[in-house]
């Protein structure tokens, strides 16, 4: 058997269906977000417009985080030096983890190397703590989440996206002592959907069954404090166990839960995702300390990204682009046909310097290709105008329907 004819094989498919990722070498510029330098295919530096980050707020550039950063790397040095049990742990880690059960209103947290991690070691674990657990997941949910659940051998109900109907009824139709828990997002990331919280606990409750609530698209950015969806819904004692990022709106890296002191020191205790990894670089850890600190109090750089992710949707919409807007930060535009997708991609980087990646299967389902845009709080007029131009200009030339989507 030639095992690399095989894999070759693989990759061809992907090129031939447009789906094949191309990776944009690009070197961020400190202090200069969301501007970028771009390595050509001529080998030449090129400025651009970085519009598909993840670092919503841009504070992967706050001076705050950076300097923090400097001092735990001049005070602790680079790496934390072992796993959580062994060495790891270090102030950085404890204080981190203290800040966001406060942030979260729980009486703990635990640090992850990422939130994939996070949500793949939790939801893995919990069957083995909860026997003949039964877990309902909504079917968009990331692919960390299915890929814990589908993980944990135990029992999982799929319901359709956001439909309390269907989770009812497959509610209903287990036994009502079997231990039971709901894992849902707040914004699912690829359409910007919010996810009816309140429903959800209101049917947690009814049919006495855990809740898990992925927020990683949410904190930093909604709520009083920076906590997420569930708390500006006035929600989060409703919700067992929280799911974040500190590597999006707070712009460093890693992930965590938030819950109860007995469902952390479990998942501690019992998660081989927690327990055989080295743990968070301590400069990591103390620039996400800071971020979240900083992000509690200043509600200005909400306010900021929320009316520029407006703005900019207003704008496309008056081009008629079929965006999909469901009133959070997150701006798809539907291309719908994959090599149209990257073709629009190509054009936006080669020849306006901007970047933003073409999002297609099995990200989103086929049919629904899309360039998602991620305005922040820095991206300002001059670079809203100049989007909005070309993508006006790039959308004739294509002959794209202008036909508006409705969410």
């Amino acid at each position: 058997m030639n095992y690399e004819d095989q894999i070759e094989a693989s990759i061809s498919r992907l090129h031939d269906e447009g789906r094949y990722r191309t990776f944009i070498d690009i070197e961020r510029e400190r202090g200069n977000f969301p501007y970028a330098s771009w390595r050509s295919s001529s080998g030449e530096f090129e400025k651009i417009t970085v519009w598909c980050g993840n670092d919503y707020l841009g504070m992967g550039q706050n001076s705050l985080v950076l300097e923090a950063m400097h001092e735990a790397l001049d005070e602790a040095g680079a790496g934390s030096g072992g796993t959580r049990n062994i060495s790891g742990t270090t102030i950085y880690h404890k204080e981190l983890e203290k800040e966001l059960a406060d942030l979260h209103e729980k009486e703990s947290a635990l640090l992850f190397t990422s939130a994939y991690i996070a949500n793949d070691a939790t939801l893995s674990t919990l069957a083995k703590l909860l026997p003949n657990l039964i877990i309902y997941s909504d079917e968009l949910n990331h692919a960390s989440m299915i890929e814990g659940i589908r993980r944990n051998g135990g029992e999982k109900r799929i319901f359709k996206h956001n439909d309390m109907g269907h989770l009812r009824k497959l509610l209903e139709q287990d036994d009502r002592a079997a231990p039971k828990l709901i894992a849902f997002e707040s914004i699912y990331s690829m359409d910007g959907d919010f996810a009816p919280i309140k429903e959800i606990c209101d049917l947690a409750e009814e049919f006495s069954a855990m809740t898990y609530l992925d927020e990683v698209h949410a904190v930093g950015m909604y709520g009083a404090s920076g906590a997420g969806v569930a708390q500006q819904e006035n929600l989060m004692d409703r919700i067992d166990i929280i799911n974040g990022t500190l590597a999006k709106a707070y712009g460093v890296m890693g992930g965590y839960i938030a819950s109860s002191g007995k469902i952390c020191d479990a998942i501690r205790s019992y998660a081989p995702g927690f327990i055989f990894t080295t743990s968070l670089a301590p400069t990591l850890a103390a620039g996400a300390l800071a971020s979240v600190r900083h992000l509690k109090e200043n509600q200005e750089i909400r306010d900021r990204h929320k009316l520029n992710a407006k703005i900019l949707k207003m704008r496309l919409k008056g081009l008629g682009l079929p965006i999909i807007d469901h009133g959070s930060h997150i701006v798809p535009v539907i291309v719908g046909d994959p090599i149209h997708t990257k073709k629009l991609s190509d054009l936006l980087l080669v020849n306006h310097k901007i970047y933003v990646q073409p999002i297609n299967f099995p990200t989103v389902p086929r049919g629904t290709e899309r360039l998602r845009f991620t305005p922040s709080p820095v991206h300002g007029k001059r670079e809203i105008d100049h989007l909005v131009s070309v993508m006006d200009e790039l959308w004739s030339h294509c002959a794209l329907n202008r036909t508006e989507l409705t969410a």
